[in-house]
């Protein structure tokens, strides 16, 4: 599993801004009307959250985190290996409670 594949089965959902688009990285900010949808696609590629929102996040998510800015507690954190790699997708809550910030990775 790369990390565009799991872009590619977002297609149909609303990308509010996109931020950024790598091989290894992507970062868009999504409508949280939407948030059942991504979670679906996540859930079923990664698995179960790592970290639930509302969890306290442990050492070992702090770290896995700190290159793509961390987790917080209200902050929603997956993660799986494949062989020599891992995806990270992160959902980051605004204020506002209309959008949610996506930063998904790629760890080598």
């Amino acid at each position: 599993m790369m990390l565009n594949e799991i872009v590619n089965r977002s297609h149909g959902l609303t990308i509010h801004e996109m931020r950024c688009n790598q091989n290894d990285y992507y970062e868009v900010v999504i409508l949280s009307s939407e948030i059942q949808s991504w979670e679906k696609i996540l859930t079923s590629i990664l698995g179960l959250p790592r970290k639930p929102k509302g969890v306290k996040p442990s050492e070992d998510d702090l770290i896995l985190t700190r290159a793509s800015g961390g987790i917080r507690l209200n902050q929603t954190l997956y993660e799986r290996s494949f062989g020599n790699y891992s995806i990270i997708a992160k959902f980051w809550p605004w204020d506002d409670n209309e959008h949610i910030t996506l930063k998904m990775a790629q760890l080598s």
